[in-house]
């Protein structure tokens, strides 16, 4: 049996670089004075245990989830490859007694195909990453067996999704459910099963599978909604969208404070709703991508009908509405002529109830004047806005398509 004074000196030499502790003076301490020592060493080997398992591998963190749906993004460049198929299988049949058992080597199993779902819950592009590989199929085996095909690989993206190769619109996924191929899954190796022939009755020849396809696809996002807020920077469209529905987008004193659209849930009775979108500042020069004016500009070509918000406070407010009408039809032609409504804002400010006559004036037609920040005359407007999408329903029912719903 080793004596206990030497086995605490020998533990008080292994930490005499961090204790400082000589073997001589552990040596001659009482038992009650070896407890610090003994808790010390304790205490430091447990640090030293939990630094190695919450050592984390180096590399590029993934984000998280969270992190993911904070950066609103509406177009991608993803390189897709289809998944490739088994290979074939070159065997014959071996039994007792049975000589001459013939080929029995098995197909190999198709690749995966890539395939683009629209997925109501996704609103960005996101969490879609730059490149895909598809699932490969297995290859084949002995008696007959065939290889696994590859599973399909589903890519989940938002509701109105542009797919683009080149400059070549291949997809336009705007409706719940809608799919599309983004690339095929290559096709299986057959085995020498295949090749048996009359006059070929031991074949030894089996073929590789293919490789998947591979395409280079550009994925943008234009905003689904049934109407889209149109108006010059500051004019406060995103806090017109915070007074009407549950959306909180950013608001901010200084132009440019919303960089994203956002879609906010208007709730009507009989469970209807109607999505509005806040579609960011737009600028003269817009139509000639001036500042992000193209980034901001695909937005508008989803929605119905528009809301034409304007600052009151400003001067010859009816100058806005001329220029953002001319900056729509500039972008695409016809643009400009589909129904909308004007809305007068901040009429809550001295200087706007003098301007709004002026307005009214100049137009020749109804304006709504409300104030987002009091909350003054919005229940007219949500009045006009149910109207404008009861005619969007019954204008695409007589048409003979399906409406859009959230």
């Amino acid at each position: 049996m080793v004596p206990t004074r030497l086995v605490l000196a020998r533990t008080c030499t292994v930490f005499d670089s961090v204790l400082k502790w000589a073997p001589s003076t552990c040596a001659v301490l009482k038992p009650s004075q070896l407890l610090p020592l003994q808790a010390s060493c304790r205490l430091l080997s447990v640090g030293i245990v939990d630094h190695a398992k919450h050592r984390e591998p180096s590399g590029k963190k993934l984000l998280s989830e969270k992190k993911l749906k904070r950066h609103f993004v509406d177009h991608r460049r993803v390189l897709f490859r289809g998944g490739s198929g088994g290979s074939g299988m070159s065997c014959f049949h071996s039994e007792p007694r049975k000589e001459f058992g013939g080929p029995d080597g098995g197909d190999g199993g198709n690749g995966g195909h890539i395939i683009l779902r629209v997925d109501q819950q996704v609103k960005s592009l996101s969490s879609v990453l730059s490149q895909y590989q598809g699932f490969s199929g297995e290859d084949g085996g002995s008696k007959n067996c065939f290889g696994r095909g590859g599973a399909t690989l589903y890519i989940q993206v938002p509701v109105g999704t542009l797919v683009k190769e080149g400059d070549e619109i291949v997809a336009d996924l705007s409706h719940l459910g809608d799919e599309y191929v983004a690339a095929l899954g290559g096709a299986g190796g057959k085995g020498n099963r295949f090749f048996l022939a009359n006059d070929n009755r031991a074949p030894v020849t089996c073929t590789p599978g293919q490789p998947g396809q591979e395409r280079v696809l550009y994925l943008e996002l234009k905003t689904m909604a049934h109407a889209g807020m149109v108006g010059f920077p500051n004019a406060g469209k995103s806090s017109l969208l915070r007074a009407i529905s549950n959306a909180k987008p950013a608001v901010a004193s200084y132009p440019f404070t919303t960089l994203n659209p956002h879609v906010g849930i208007v709730h009507y009775e009989g469970h209807q709703q109607v999505a509005v979108a806040d579609i960011p500042g737009i600028i003269r020069g817009a139509h000639q991508n001036k500042g992000l004016g193209l980034s901001f500009l695909r937005h508008i070509e989803r929605c119905r009908f528009f809301l034409y918000v304007v600052d009151l406070s400003l001067p010859e407010p009816w100058t806005q509405v001329d220029d953002l009408k001319y900056e729509l039809e500039k972008y695409e032609e016809g643009l400009s002529e589909r129904s909308h409504v004007i809305i007068a804002n901040k009429i809550d400010l001295p200087q706007a109830r003098a301007h709004l006559l002026q307005l009214q004036d100049r137009l020749g037609q109804e304006v709504i004047a409300l104030s987002a920040l009091t909350g003054e005359n919005l229940e007219q407007l949500l009045l006009h806005l149910k109207v404008l999408h009861d005619a969007h329903i019954e204008a695409e029912l007589e048409q003979g398509r399906q409406p859009l719903r959230w």
